[in-house]
């Protein structure tokens, strides 16, 4: 017998005594928990996001969509990163400000070959403000869940405040489960039995996210 065969037959007789009738799991569960702490204004609320995102140790930056290419292309330089890895989706625009090498988001590439680039820049689903989560869902503008987890240096572009959202329940309202959801509450980090702490074991050492507001100026 197989490993799956043993866990859906343990499945089976921890339902047999479960009558045809009863209430579904849907409705026998409580939802009436509060959405969100605190009536916060569109303001506050991303102030909270920006906040709770510094206090997971990200660098949080905030610019406007006019000025995005030049910040992204700042962060990059200041980093010395001479190659960034890039969705397929992604806006080329927004790497109008840096000469690093694109590299594309490619389903054959190692994870060696990931490891050698230097940064990652990435669009996101919806972000937290009272938890300070950015949450991934393999989008086009974000891509793959493995190139947000190799690379070192990672760049996250959220949109305010559109894409800003007070609390975890009405985050879950925006996202489709069969998606591969990927939730980063801060640069990636451990700590031992003596509560030393390690970043970078599960992922980037460094996150930076940009919060960007505003629409693009129109090009004469």
């Amino acid at each position: 017998m197989s490993s799956r065969d043993r866990i859906l037959g343990r499945v089976r007789r921890a339902l047999a005594d479960v009558p045809s009738g009863d209430v579904p799991y849907e409705q026998a569960v409580q939802r009436d928990y509060l959405r969100e702490h605190g009536g916060r204004s569109v303001e506050e609320t991303v102030d909270l996001l920006a906040e709770n995102l510094a206090d997971y140790r990200a660098v949080v930056h905030r610019t406007t969509m006019d000025e995005l290419a030049d910040v992204i292309g700042r962060l990059l330089s200041e980093r010395g990163s001479n190659s960034v890895l890039v969705p397929s989706g992604l806006d080329a625009g927004w790497l109008g400000g840096t000469d690093a090498e694109r590299v594309a988001d490619r389903a054959e590439s190692s994870p060696g070959e990931l490891d050698a680039l230097d940064s990652v820049v990435t669009g996101c689903a919806v972000a937290i403000a009272e938890t300070g989560t950015i949450v991934l869902d393999g989008s086009p503008d974000q891509g793959r869940r493995r190139i947000t987890l190799v690379p070192d240096h990672h760049i996250c572009v959220v949109r305010v405040p559109e894409q800003v959202v007070p609390s975890v329940p009405q985050a879950l309202e925006r996202l489709d489960p069969t998606r591969p959801l990927t939730w980063i509450s801060g640069p990636s980090a451990t700590s031992d039995i003596e509560l030393d702490r390690v970043e970078g074991v599960h992922g980037p050492r460094t996150l930076e996210v940009v919060l960007v507001s505003g629409p693009p100026e129109a090009r004469g």
